[in-house]
């Protein structure tokens, strides 16, 4: 009886998180030079959007050096979307800059899927 009853609390603890180990990935990304160092970033995320409780609600541009040069807010969550595709134009970024990470994160799990680093167009990089 009290295997049972701990096998039962073991299995009670495990499944909300269980159902919440999706991570928000991106999948692809697409990035345009506008001019003067500002940049078009179309981002594509893949999440298991679960409705308003658990989605994807933005991806960030990211320096090398971990300061946020640009966030696109995802006011919604797209359960019937995925993966979905959305952009961000007229982002920042300093000179010596040569490339930039983008990450997304979701409401839940926060950061921590997937990742995709990308050089920026037009930026020359010694030894690449």
């Amino acid at each position: 009886m009290r295997l049972s009853v701990m096998l039962f609390s073991l299995v009670a603890v495990i499944i909300p998180f269980a159902s919440h180990a999706a991570e928000a990935d991106v999948v692809n990304v697409e990035v345009k030079a506008m001019s003067n160092r500002l940049y078009q970033f179309e981002v594509t995320v893949s999440h298991p959007d679960e409705g308003w409780d658990h989605y994807v609600d933005k991806w960030d541009v990211v320096a090398p050096d971990g300061s946020v040069l640009g966030s696109r807010t995802l006011f919604h969550p797209h359960e019937n979307e995925q993966p979905f595709t959305r952009n961000l134009a007229g982002v920042k970024v300093p000179v010596g800059v040569n490339e930039v990470t983008l990450r997304a994160h979701d409401s839940v799990d926060g950061y921590g899927g997937k990742t995709i680093t990308v050089v920026l167009p037009g930026s020359v990089q010694a030894g690449r």
